[in-house]
This record gives C-alpha cells, sequence and structure tokens, in this order.
C-alpha cells in the first residue's frame, strides 16, 4: 500500500532532481556536457577502485582487534572521517587556482585538518562516555521500560 507521504516525497525528489538536470544543462557548455561523463565515470572508477578499499582497508585494521561498542564507535568516526576527507579533496586539491582565486582565499588544508581532529575528539568522547557507563544499549533501554 502507498501512502500519500510516499508519493508526496518521492514526487518532490523527481522534482527537484529534473530542476537540478535543468540548471545544468543551463549552465554548461556543449564541450562541458561531452566531457561530463568521463568526469563522472572517473569520480566512480576512483571511488570503487581507490577509496572504497581504502577506507575498508583501514577500517579493518583499526577494528581487527576491537570489539563490541569500542568497534562500532571506531567504524564510525572512520566512516565520517572518510565522507569528510571525500568532499574536501577538491578543495585541498584546487586551493588558490581557477578563474576566480580569491573563491578559494581560505586555508583548506588547516580547516580540514580541524574538522578531522574535532570528529576524531568526537569519536574519543563518546567511547569514553560509553565505557564509564559501563552498560549497553540493550541494558539502557531494558532500564528504562521497567
Amino acid at each position: 500500500m502507498r501512502s500519500p507521504m510516499r508519493i508526496a516525497l518521492a514526487s518532490s525528489g523527481v522534482a527537484f532532481g529534473l530542476w537540478g538536470l535543468w540548471l545544468l544543462l543551463q549552465s554548461l557548455s556543449t564541450g562541458a556536457l561531452a566531457r561530463l561523463p568521463l568526469w563522472l565515470g572517473g569520480a566512480v572508477l576512483v571511488d570503487d577502485f581507490i577509496l572504497t578499499p581504502l577506507v575498508v582497508g583501514a577500517g579493518w585494521l583499526l577494528t581487527r582487534r576491537l570489539t563490541g561498542r569500542t568497534a562500532a564507535i571506531a567504524r564510525t568516526t572512520l566512516l565520517y572521517v572518510g565522507l569528510t576527507t571525500l568532499i574536501a579533496i577538491p578543495l585541498l586539491l584546487r586551493q588558490g587556482q581557477g578563474a576566480n582565486p580569491t573563491v578559494l582565499s581560505r586555508d583548506y588544508l588547516r580547516d580540514w585538518l580541524v574538522l578531522e581532529a574535532a570528529i576524531v575528539l568526537i569519536g574519543v568522547l563518546v567511547w569514553r562516555l560509553r565505557r564509564a557507563d559501563g552498560s549497553t544499549r540493550w541494558e539502557r533501554r531494558r532500564r528504562r521500560r521497567s
């Protein structure tokens, strides 16, 4: 059974996707549109054959000796570090380059390092709080219900 909310969400998603496609076609030249599939294909290859194995390998190495909630917290922290790094790569590679160098005038390397340090710090804080609590999520839920 299809709910009206689901249909509304799907319809708005399709509408926003078509609007984005229209904006893309309006803003790019014909030559850029011809190069777009090559760039997108390269992004998929880099993601599938370089970034994903690196993140999975780092996660495996990091959590190999960790168990339970410690492993879960480490994996989650690693996931957020990987995602923010993936988003920051274009900014880090094009620092101060481009048609308008004032757009990239910030120190993105410093900002990225601060962000990554904050993510790791939050992961460590969550780990310490969970360790100090000494209970699992299941035990906390059971206590609340009784």
